[in-house]
């Protein structure tokens, strides 16, 4: 019913505002086209190069990890005395005063005063690589000379 109205509407335009009203609907059309179809095809064709690049620096990190995963798995069975061994010696090396510590079976607690950021994070890299610890648990808080108070876990590996 909607249609016959709609065609009898139609009919009664002149040649002129027909020409107008396709003119606008066809132009309607168009955006909608652009908007819907084409616009987001070339955003995503712009974005491509950056993304391709930041997913293949992230290939190469990931890829670099596996290859320390696979060595430190080749690497011989060490017994806890030893790790226990290479942890106090790491600590001394890189923490020096600024770190106490305490033994509970496994798991090695570590109270931090005023270590520096660099120390720390050579200390971490030196013991789950060598001694083969993993952080369990860490609570820290940066002091206002810009070192690291706190504490922080580790556990090595099981006999």
């Amino acid at each position: 019913m909607k249609l016959d109205a709609l065609r009898a509407r139609w009919d009664m335009l002149a040649a002129r505002e027909k020409l107008l009203v396709a003119a606008a609907a066809g132009l309607v059309g168009i955006a909608l086209v652009w908007w819907i179809g084409i616009a987001p095809a070339l955003a995503t064709l712009r974005a491509a190069d950056e993304q391709h690049r930041t997913l293949d620096a992230q290939l190469q990190h990931m890829l670099r990890l596996q290859s320390q995963a696979q060595a430190m798995q080749g690497q011989p069975k060490q017994t806890q005395d030893e790790s226990m061994r290479l942890l106090e010696a790491a600590i001394r090396q890189h923490l020096g005063i600024t770190a106490r510590y305490t033994i509970q079976g496994e798991r090695v607690t570590l109270t931090l005063a005023g270590t520096q950021p660099q120390a720390l994070a050579q200390w971490l890299t030196q013991v789950r690589v060598n001694a083969r610890a993993t952080p369990s648990e860490v609570r820290l808080a940066r002091n206002p000379a810009g070192g690291w108070d706190g504490t922080l876990v580790v556990t090595l590996p099981s006999r």
